[in-house]
């Protein structure tokens, strides 16, 4: 079976998180061929791959959303939409009613122009915006209006532009754009569409533009809207979603998913991989506190709040040492002011250590923190359960459920905490610091909760299975 991955953002560029999980999915089932529809947000990435890719990747189709700054249209042009292509539009760009991605599909795969960019330079186009900007923006300068809806939706234009390989089963990591990818894939060659939700991209996108400074504020609506219908076309097209807990399946039945499309498998982590270290000796009494954090670099991630947390904790806890580990070239301006913040707050032990062997830092750890404004269900987590280290986290994505279980019968494997509240964090973590015996009770209920409903057997076995149920169909 060919299974072609639709990923946004994430592999095979960027390591960690749902990278490692799509690596670890490839890997892990030898009798099927994948091909991976990559995509990127900058051209300079092209080709450069943090994964060597595993022999059944038969095929890496790669596209960046900056392609769009190259993109030249011929102005002026009438191509003569039909209603239901203008009213497509409409709806895409701010309208009350639904999106009929078919009419775009079918526009934008037409011969009727040479580019993305001639669409956004013709008279139907013109006529669109007018028509909107008048109802809805009345106050803001028309050029304005156009130049922004402009480098906003024809990224996507182009993307709906690009081949699309072709394979008996198309499986999208997000919505978004890769959402839309996989949407089109089921419209031009009618085979299943399957979507893993990890976190939840809409919302995502949603924070990010509610505190980015280079949107106005009367634009954020509009943009958090755009979002929002990329979601909705793949909960739309897609055959099957699988999200990785209750709260996120709750979460996309509010956004619109039909409530009988939504199963649930939890992510998994290998807890043989780390019996090294879950059965190693304790560290001697007078050894210095050792915290970690697996985590990329990246304003989605907090680090800033880790840090301030961790300025409070020297405070109680002097010898403490606080382990960044990660990569720190994705946001190259975000990771300098961490470091400035580390200067400007005069915290000692803060130790960025870039991209390492993981495992070979976890084993000296003695809780490890997670203080992410938005998540899934984090592998770092996980990999800490299997360690049998007691984690301090936010309370998103699944934590809770991580760290409490479901009324599993074990107890907690750690604390949440209110995102962006580093004093509470800093309070966790001085807490479990003082209290050694707690500190191990954590970390062998994490442990067991891991053995017990989140391993990577488990996790593999489900899709395998669901990928055999789509086989059959084939």
């Amino acid at each position: 079976m060919r299974i072609c991955i639709v990923a946004e953002g994430s592999y095979p560029y960027i390591t960690g998180g749902v990278s490692s999980w799509i690596h670890t999915l490839i890997t892990q089932m030898p009798e099927h061929e994948f091909v991976i529809f990559a995509i990127g947000a900058q051209e300079k990435q092209r080709g450069k791959f943090k994964y060597t890719l595993p022999s059944n990747v038969v095929e890496v189709k790669e596209t960046f959303l900056d392609a769009y700054l190259q993109e030249n249209g011929s102005p002026g042009i009438r191509f003569r939409l039909s209603e239901e292509q203008q009213n497509a539009f409409r709806s895409l760009l701010g309208g009350k009613s639904n999106v009929h991605w078919d009419k775009i599909f079918q526009l934008l795969r037409s011969d009727k122009f040479r580019t993305a960019a001639d669409f956004l330079m013709s008279k139907d186009y013109f006529d669109i915006l007018t028509d909107l900007t008048e109802t809805n923006y009345s106050h803001v300068p028309f050029t304005e209006m156009f130049w922004t809806v402009r480098s906003m939706i024809l990224p996507l234009l182009m993307i709906i532009r690009t081949e699309i390989p072709q394979a008996d089963l198309y499986h999208s990591v997000s919505t978004g754009y890769a959402g839309v990818i996989a949407a089109h894939a089921k419209y031009l060659y009618n085979k299943p569409f399957l979507l893993t939700e990890h976190g939840i991209y809409s919302r995502e996108r949603e924070e990010e533009i509610i505190k980015a400074e280079w949107v106005k504020g009367y634009y954020k609506d509009l943009w958090i809207e755009y979002f929002y219908r990329l979601s909705e076309c793949a909960y739309d097209y897609a055959d099957q979603v699988i999200t990785l807990f209750n709260r996120n399946k709750e979460i996309e039945i509010e956004l619109g998913c039909p409530p009988e499309k939504i199963d649930i498998i939890p992510n998994g982590v290998s807890v043989d991989d780390y019996r090294e270290i879950s059965e190693a000796p304790a560290k001697s009494e007078d050894a210095k506190l050792q915290i970690g954090a697996i985590v990329r670099v990246v304003p989605i991630k907090d680090i800033k709040t880790m840090i301030q947390s961790f300025a409070l904790v020297k405070h109680e806890v002097p010898e403490a040492e606080l382990y960044i580990m990660g990569p720190t070239g994705e946001d190259e301006e975000y990771y300098q002011e961490c470091t400035q913040l580390v200067e400007t707050l005069q915290v000692r032990d803060v130790i960025f250590t870039g991209e390492v062997k993981i495992k070979e830092y976890l084993a000296r750890m003695d809780m490890i923190l997670l203080s992410s404004v938005s998540e899934g269900m984090p592998l770092a987590v996980l990999e800490a359960m299997a360690c049998a280290k007691p984690c301090i986290t936010t309370d998103v994505g699944s934590c809770r459920e991580l760290l409490y279980g479901n009324d599993d019968g074990i107890g907690p494997a750690g604390m949440t905490v209110p995102v962006m509240h580093y004093d509470q964090m800093a309070a966790a973590i001085v807490s479990l610091a003082k209290n050694r015996r707690q500190r191990e009770d954590m970390g062998r209920n994490a442990l067991q909760r891991a053995r017990q409903w989140y391993t990577r057997e488990k996790f593999i076995e489900s899709y395998r299975s669901l990928y055999a149920s789509y086989q059959e169909v084939n």
